[in-house]
């Protein structure tokens, strides 16, 4: 290694490459507290005192460091182990998502587990190791799926949208606002339905209307120890005894769920074959692609649909008017709403990785390091040791002030021209958006149909309004978004 010295020394780096800098090594600061009540503590100022952003800024403000020891949620009882070491800028994140040094077995969003019974007793392959040969064919097949259905994603989509617009307009004619959340959630589930389900009505089956409840119900129960409901009239150590302390049981939501699987079994019967062919149980691939829809691709759609709302209408008028243009123009000169349309939008799609930029649907990453590794920040490096627990707080890296240009701040043109470089520091998808999800990795399979929907959500939109208003605020998950008005489209 190096000149070692009391408090630092340097890496010297196997590499020809005489421009990579030689940064100081450093012990990693922080602390974990006191055996238990440490943990406690640290759960109670992420939830009730502090709030998760303030939770991970204060303390690297406190150490001075964006690798930084801590708890995190949800700790005893829920978890083993809640002692992490923290990532929170662009240059150490991708640590996480190498899969030669770190684990992610058993780690979806946060340091502990929902109980198999959420997923028909199955491990599903969010939850495997990349090593484990079923995490290779089930994610194949996810992959395998979603390419030979990719030529249904626009008009799909279309069809779901126009519903979704119909009662938007009819809610602010007849309240005069709309609240564009459950809106948007219907469009969501119906659409993912639609897909997997061999373009089947989800109000035809056994979920009727009430898919969207459904997985919301099934998704809360599963990650409620990283959830504050904050009810003022509830007192916080109840709270915490009840989300957070002892997992919630599965059979608050057995009978639902099993109406949401028998809807996705009765639906599914071509992608169903395949995983019989591949050597997969018919009810263990249903239950992984119940998870595909409902926790992965629905639920990051509940975060992300509204939040790209969100900022489009908070940008106001003068970027509604330039999307406007572009938008009407590419889809005139191409005859309609293509892919070869879509990528004549650069504004469009800028728009959209901003937005996951700004507000990335998964904030929590966890991973075990596989063996000793040494981790680089801007400023040092740091050795993080076997088997200790590695947490990526995603909204602080993903405004890393040292990469991105008054971070802080949504650019709708960051991501415009020469600004594409920057999108490998994009990392929404558990992975970098520069690459493509394999079977040897845990990047998101729906990766690219995401950023395809929500640039279809904006050209959709702005094909049918010319401008809209808004009001927004937060909710459990993301932001809630209510639409003042909306002007249709008089070109």
């Amino acid at each position: 290694m190096a000149n070692n010295t009391k408090d630092s020394y340097h890496i010297t780096m196997d590499t020809k490459d005489s421009s990579i800098p030689k940064l100081p090594m450093k012990e990693i600061p922080g602390d974990y507290g006191v055996p238990l009540f440490g943990a406690i503590k640290d759960r109670y100022d992420f939830h009730y005192y502090q709030g998760a952003d303030e939770f991970f800024r204060s303390r690297m403000e406190k150490y001075d460091s964006t690798i930084f020891r801590t708890n995190v949620p949800p700790g005893p009882f829920n978890a083993r182990n809640s002692k992490v070491v923290v990532l929170v800028d662009a240059i150490s994140y991708p640590i996480l998502f190498d899969n030669a040094q770190v684990d992610k077995e058993n780690y979806f969003e946060g340091t502990f587990m929902s109980s198999p019974s959420f997923n028909g007793g199955y491990k599903v392959c969010g939850f495997l190791g990349t090593t484990d040969p079923k995490h290779t064919t089930l994610k194949g097949l996810f992959l395998s799926t979603l390419t030979r259905l990719h030529d249904k994603f626009i008009p799909i989509f279309t069809t779901s949208i126009t519903q979704m617009f119909t009662n938007l307009e009819t809610e602010i004619s007849n309240k005069g606002t709309s609240y564009f959340n459950p809106l948007s959630d219907n469009l969501s589930f119906e659409f993912l339905f639609r897909l997997f389900g061999e373009g089947k009505n989800p109000a035809d089956t056994s979920v009727g209307t009430n898919g969207p409840k459904i997985v919301d119900k099934w998704v809360f129960l599963q990650l409620a120890p990283l959830i504050s409901l904050g009810l003022k009239f509830v007192p916080n150590f109840l709270e915490d005894l009840i989300l957070h302390t002892f997992p919630l049981p599965y059979f608050l939501v057995k009978r639902d769920h099993q109406k949401l699987y028998n809807a996705f079994y009765n639906s599914m019967g071509s992608i169903l074959d395949e995983a019989e062919k591949l050597g997969i149980k018919r009810d263990e691939a249903c239950h992984n692609f119940v998870f595909l829809a409902g926790f992965n691709s629905y639920g990051g759609m509940k975060v992300f649909f509204p939040s790209l709302i969100k900022w489009i209408g908070k940008s106001g008028t003068s970027l509604h008017t330039r999307l406007v243009k572009e938008i009407r123009t590419a889809v005139k000169e191409a005859g309609g709403v293509t892919i070869a349309s879509l990528e004549k939008m650069p504004l469009v799609k800028s728009v959209v990785y901003e937005t996951l930029r700004m507000d990335p649907p998964v904030p929590f990453q966890t991973v075990k390091a596989r063996k000793n590794i040494i981790v680089s920040n801007h400023d040092a490096s740091f050795l993080i040791k076997k088997d200790e627990l590695i947490f990526g707080y995603q909204p602080l890296a993903t405004k890393d002030s040292k990469v991105f240009k008054n971070a802080e701040e949504f650019n709708p043109d960051r991501f415009v021209g020469y600004g594409e470089k920057l999108l490998k520091y994009v990392y929404w998808s558990n992975g970098k958006e520069i690459d493509e999800p394999t079977v040897n990795d845990k990047q998101c399979p729906g990766k690219d149909l995401i950023v395809l929907l929500g640039r279809l959500m904006v050209v959709e939109f702005f094909l049918r309004y010319d401008t809209f208003e808004i009001e927004f605020g937060k909710l459990l998950l993301g932001s809630k978004v209510t639409f003042k008005s909306i002007t249709k489209a008089t070109s």
